[in-house]
């Protein structure tokens, strides 16, 4: 297997995961949770209620991250967690009605900064990479995989492994979770089938689909510990986005300060603004048939569909020295158009909330809140990659790849490597 120390290329690395004992709890999908930033306060409380031994308890723990270290090494002494006896990669499968998705959960190379193995398409903040890193540090464990895409292809001898793997073995384990997403893994331990991947990947490059905070915490562990060792490496799903295309979903914005009908008032200082009336899905249909910049605003007056921004004031908002690709987002425009100069609002986490996916969801907080909705269309795939490819980002929250992993199904711990 290749060593990242020494080896610049991309390394996907067998280990031995950390999986629940299914006849020590109530059931996997009890046990296991979405990431730890798609989870809010009530969902939390859900989680903690419904099963005591919930994933939740280990990455978003009430008190502080020792004493949730101390649970894991509980789990672990009494049996709740088990360490498998070898190390493997994992085929992972994820089902979500049409959607099948398929690809490697392993222990990957963590590079540095600029070596353009695996790209980020967002920035990261300070905050979150400091909690992260707090977590891990007492945990000495990966208890998320992150979700990186390279472009492999059907004939690739890694995805000739993956689908001769999941049609031929049966799996290690099987479960469907609330969100109507079915789940299966399988172990590749075979040292020849391990050694095929390996080849094939060496040369590509990734890209962070989900997960930007988490690697840049697996690149501040590495800086923290002196010399090689497992904080080489970090919890990663691959998934090759040509055999396996992506999903990429919307975030919504939630401005709880901003009332509705202010919002629409500024916003025609730079948008055709048109109002549409009570009906949510026919403003996201209207939303939808848009390929130029738009916005869906909602809250207690309705919906109103902002497009045509006026180009002038779209390029004096802009970064000087971003390219028109970048420019062309809709996330960019939102940014640093709408939000700021029209709005007047500093974007932070307590000024601009975010939702995934569920634009109902959305509304409903704005209305509570007497705010205003802001409903994106998602971003192009071909977009995400040319702006990773050209060394730049996207505003922060501009896409949400799916289906993610499911936390809790399978983790790492520095002890079992």
């Amino acid at each position: 297997m290749p060593d990242v120390t020494s080896d610049p290329g991309l390394a996907l690395r067998p280990f031995r995961a950390v999986r629940y004992d299914t006849a020590r709890v109530s059931s996997l999908a009890a046990v296991t949770s979405p990431p730890y930033d798609l989870i809010d306060e009530e969902s939390l409380g859900r989680f903690e209620a419904e099963e005591p031994h919930n994933v939740v308890r280990l990455i978003l723990p009430e008190n502080d991250y020792q004493e949730a270290a101390e649970t894991l090494r509980s789990w672990l002494a009494s049996g709740i967690l088990t360490v498998d006896d070898e190390p493997a990669l994992y085929v992972y499968e994820e089902v979500s009605g049409a959607v099948v998705q398929r690809g490697l959960i392993g222990a990957v190379g963590v590079h540095d900064e600029g070596s353009r193995v695996i790209l980020p398409h967002e920035h990261v903040y300070p905050g979150p990479v400091r909690d992260r890193l707090a977590l891990m540090s007492a945990m000495e464990a990966n208890l998320e995989p992150i979700f990186l895409l390279y472009e492999g292809g059907a004939d690739s001898a890694a995805a000739r492994v993956v689908d001769d793997v999941a049609s031929s073995l049966p799996p290690v384990l099987e479960t469907a979770t609330g969100d109507d997403v079915r789940h299966r893994l399988w172990a590749i331990r075979d040292p020849a089938a391990q050694a095929r991947i390996a080849e094939d990947l060496h040369g590509r490059q990734a890209l962070i689909a989900d997960g930007h905070h988490r690697y840049a915490t697996y690149q501040a562990l590495r800086r923290r510990y002196d010399g090689p060792g497992p904080w080489d490496y970090g919890l990663a799903l691959l998934v090759d986005s040509v055999a396996y295309p992506p999903r990429l979903g919307a975030i919504h914005r939630v401005l709880p300060g901003l009332p509705l009908s202010e919002a629409v008032r500024r916003a025609k200082a730079a948008f055709r603004v048109e109002a549409l009336g009570p009906d949510l899905p026919a403003g996201l249909e209207r939303l939808a048939a848009r390929t130029d910049t738009a916005f869906l605003l909602g809250g207690e007056a309705g919906f109103f569909l902002l497009t045509d921004p006026d180009p002038v004031q779209v390029d004096r908002s802009m970064p000087e020295d971003a390219s028109d690709r970048w420019r062309g987002l809709d996330t960019a425009v939102l940014h640093h158009l709408l939000i700021p100069r029209l709005w007047g609002i500093e974007d932070d986490e307590r000024t601009v909330r975010i939702v995934h996916h569920d634009a109902a969801r959305a509304v409903d907080k704005a209305r509570r809140a007497g705010g205003t909705a802001v409903i994106l269309n998602p971003l192009k795939v071909p977009d995400v990659l040319a702006v990773a490819a050209n060394g730049e980002k996207v505003p922060r929250k501009s896409t949400s790849f799916g289906p993610k992993p499911r936390t809790g199904l399978v983790m790492r711990t520095f002890a079992a490597g």
